[in-house]
């Protein structure tokens, strides 16, 4: 992210106090602008294709279209929408479906602003960014049958590499430098890695890797 990058910030929560916070942090951070509010899961739906933000806080309760419904019709109009669940919510059936929709992080409303800020910026760059609780979560899940499609085209050992790397959490630049390659390179094997493996974003890509015994959360 150039000094010149703005990252324009969408936030729905049906609470105004919430919405009040999260809008004081964003408007004193360098770099990041608030471009708009919703109040509930239509109105996030509709400021969504009007604003076009670069990253979307979304609380996972909210009235006339919960969370879910609202990140599903959000990546049918836009499949690139980059959305941060910022939730009080780390029950299983919501965080795992969040995820398996779309959503590219999953944070509790609970973490530290700095903790918020930097989970912007990682949605922002693709990367994923989840909360230590829904990290755990990931872990038991992992104990349970995977049902994830068989990939009919094996990966080639640099995408399985790459996949590793992903699963890590290394951005695109930090893999491209450990494997000395350029950071275009490195993107087309992700996008190759979850063509492949029919998975929607970086998050998905990790859980597969996990659930693989590719990497673990250590």
């Amino acid at each position: 992210m150039t000094k010149e990058t703005t990252i324009r910030v969408l936030i729905a929560d049906d609470h105004p106090v919430v919405r009040r916070g999260l809008s004081s942090l964003i408007s004193i951070t360098p770099g990041m602008e608030l471009v708009g509010e919703a109040a509930d899961g239509v109105e996030a739906i509709e400021k969504t294709q009007a604003l076009q933000p670069d990253v979307i806080l979304l609380d996972m309760v909210m009235p006339r279209k919960d969370g879910l419904a609202a990140i599903s019709e959000i990546k049918q109009h836009n499949p690139n929408a980059r959305i941060l669940v910022i939730t009080s919510f780390a029950e299983d059936d919501k965080v795992f479906p969040a995820i398996q929709t779309g959503a590219l992080g999953y944070l509790l409303k609970d973490s530290p602003p700095e903790t918020l800020l930097q989970a912007i910026r990682d949605v922002y760059q693709g990367e994923s960014s989840l909360h230590p609780t829904i990290a755990r979560k990931l872990i038991r899940e992992l104990n349970q049958p995977p049902d994830l499609p068989p990939t009919e085209e094996p990966l080639t050992e640099r995408e399985v590499e790459v996949l590793r790397l992903v699963a890590r959490g290394l951005s695109n630049q930090e893999i491209g430098k450990h494997l000395i390659i350029s950071t275009g390179t490195v993107r087309i094997h992700v996008s190759n890695i979850l063509s492949k493996l029919h998975l929607a974003n970086r998050t998905q890509a990790t859980l597969y890797a996990l659930q693989e015994g590719l990497a673990d959360l250590d």
